[in-house]
């Protein structure tokens, strides 16, 4: 028998089924399972007998062509990771919120414009992926995630965020890269764990005078957005390290910005 012809036998509770150019799934699996990947398949549906993997903490079957997900999938409480990336998801499944020790879930790539509002029962989660999708608004509920520390919402039609987003006062990244956004809610100034602050290709004609209230933000890029004038506050932002301003509309850079430079601050224009 060749290497790569061996069967796929679980190593201390763990499946790994990647890259194997399957089209289905086993209906069989090891008990006990806590890891499952099936990572780059060509899956088009999964069997019940995934569901009945009650002990599984990670889950990963993104890069397949899953266009959508059974509501068994909310039996599996014990996950901690879930990776639905890169499939054809229209929607997910309401009982995704019965997921609640989730912390880290994946459903970037997908044809995604809107979330259930179950999903707001996940507490534990820290990192939201909605890359690439088709989502036009940010439900209000997104606020009711207080453990969230990195949302990434690239490439989508979003034209404004909700005010609740300043709820998520553990969030440390914040993508918006590649949407339509043409203003910040004020409330942004409450992420004071904020570091990271991406707004390139969006359509931002100003910024909110309390964006000078995150006091840990180090990254700020506003690239390719619609600037005609830099307000003087974002001088005031104490741990600013790179500022990037290119590709605006600016007439010209104002005198505050050698005040940052000579704090270390890399300023691109």
């Amino acid at each position: 028998m060749l290497p790569h012809q061996r069967p796929f036998i679980p190593t201390n509770h763990i499946l790994n089924l990647d890259s194997s150019q399957l089209t289905n799934l086993p209906t069989i699996f090891p008990p006990h399972l806590r890891q499952f990947s099936a990572y780059n398949n060509q899956l088009t549906s999964l069997p019940d007998a995934l569901w009945e993997l009650t002990d599984l903490e990670v889950l990963n079957l993104s890069a397949n062509q899953l266009a959508d997900l059974p509501d068994e999938i909310g039996r599996l409480t014990k996950l901690h990771m879930l990776d639905l990336g890169h499939n054809r998801l229209t929607a997910v499944s309401p009982t995704l919120g019965n997921l609640t020790q989730l912390t880290f879930l994946y459903l970037s790539n997908n044809q995604l414009t809107h979330l259930p509002p179950t999903l707001q029962t996940l507490h534990q989660l820290r990192y939201l992926n909605l890359t690439d999708n088709q989502f036009a608004t940010l439900p209000d509920w997104v606020g009711q995630l207080p453990n969230l520390q990195e949302l990434r919402l690239y490439n989508n039609h979003l034209t404004s965020l909700p005010d609740t987003i300043g709820q998520l006062t553990q969030l440390k990244e914040l993508h918006l890269m590649n949407n339509q956004i043409t203003a910040l809610p004020g409330t942004i100034g409450n992420l004071k764990q904020l570091l990271h602050l991406d707004l390139r290709f969006n359509q931002l004609h100003t910024l909110p005078k309390t964006i000078a209230q995150l006091p840990r933000l180090r990254f700020l890029d506003l690239r390719s957005n619609r600037l005609q004038t830099l307000p003087p506050f974002l001088a005031k932002l104490p741990a600013l390290e790179k500022l990037d301003l290119r590709w605006n509309q600016l007439a010209h850079l104002p005198g505050w910005l050698t005040h940052l430079e000579q704090r270390g601050c890399v300023i691109y224009a």
